[in-house]
């Protein structure tokens, strides 16, 4: 067991007491009505038949909630588990950019899509943030026959910040296994660039990482995951931004230690920036083929419905 997982089994306590809230409720799409800003996905820019169900709950804090896409009268779908991006100190499930083009491409196709809040910096660090993340999961695979998913095909993905927590889970298993959660199929890290830590705190970086990581070089390669991954993990699919320095690089280096261990990898680069990565997955594109077929290549089930 890695030093990741060794913090962050310690701190499990009520995990598997954890129920999915009855306040959760189901809207129709075209019912829905959704506060904020026009940031927020729109309901009726989603195709028809999708049914909602807002805030559900995976813990007792602030932000412990997720919300479900799915189709209506959904039997069996596989689940995409989307954690969103913001630096590990914002960010929102709902944001535009995170869920719509996603849900409007794969819950047609028979996918339910899972969008996951998780508490923010200052007061929760990287390392709960990817516990409070796993949490989310296994609660997710013990409500999923409730709308109509498959608790055993869930597929991780995360961009930017989200991307580094669930491939932090992907290296140590355990933390999430450890909550209840099942195994997933594998994991798409959309644009992470944050595979090493320690090599980004010894060089010039943004501000943004020292709020998140600290001065402490033990914190840095607990909170790395190419330092915890030593073992073979589920399949991965690293997406990078060929715009920004040290995303792909980062990426490669991550995969090539993986692939050692046998592990099936993927690097997809895209000439994007690194919020369009984000935002535009989904869309008819070169792009959105790709991930749909490394998603097809996990299950035989999977690629029946992204025909």
């Amino acid at each position: 067991m890695g030093t990741l997982a060794r913090i962050l089994v310690a701190a499990v306590s009520v995990a598997s007491s954890v129920t999915c809230t009855a306040q959760a409720r189901w809207q129709p799409w075209h019912a829905a009505q959704v506060p904020g800003t026009s940031r927020k996905v729109d309901p009726a820019q989603l195709p028809p038949g999708i049914a909602i169900l807002r805030d559900v709950r995976y813990g007792d804090g602030a932000g412990e909630t997720f919300d479900v896409y799915a189709p209506r009268d959904a039997h069996g779908a596989p689940v995409i588990f989307m954690v969103h991006g913001g630096g590990w100190q914002r960010g929102d499930k709902a944001a535009r950019g995170v869920v719509q083009n996603k849900v409007a491409h794969w819950v047609p196709r028979g996918f339910a899509v899972v969008s996951v809040d998780y508490p923010m910096l200052p007061d929760t660090l990287p390392l709960q943030q990817a516990r409070d993340v796993a949490l989310a999961l296994a609660a997710a695979q013990r409500d999923a026959p409730r709308w109509g998913g498959d608790p055993d095909r869930f597929v991780l993905m995360g961009h930017s910040a989200g991307a580094h927590l669930v491939s932090l889970i992907s290296v140590e298993p355990v933390v999430a296994t450890s909550q209840g959660a099942l195994p997933w199929l594998g994991t798409v890290a959309l644009d992470s660039a944050a595979y090493n830590i320690a090599t980004i705190m010894q060089a010039p970086h943004l501000r943004l990482y020292d709020e998140a990581f600290g001065d402490d070089p033990a914190a840095w390669v607990a909170l790395s995951p190419i330092a915890q991954l030593h073992a073979k993990i589920a399949p991965f699919l690293a997406v990078c931004s060929s715009r920004r320095a040290d995303s792909c690089s980062q990426a490669e280096a991550f995969t090539t230690k993986a692939g050692g261990f046998g592990a099936r990898v993927e690097v997809l680069p895209e000439d994007m920036r690194h919020g369009e990565i984000n935002e535009v997955l989904g869309e008819p594109s070169a792009y959105t083929t790709a991930v749909d077929q490394f998603l097809a290549s996990l299950d035989p089930s999977l690629a029946v419905r992204l025909r």
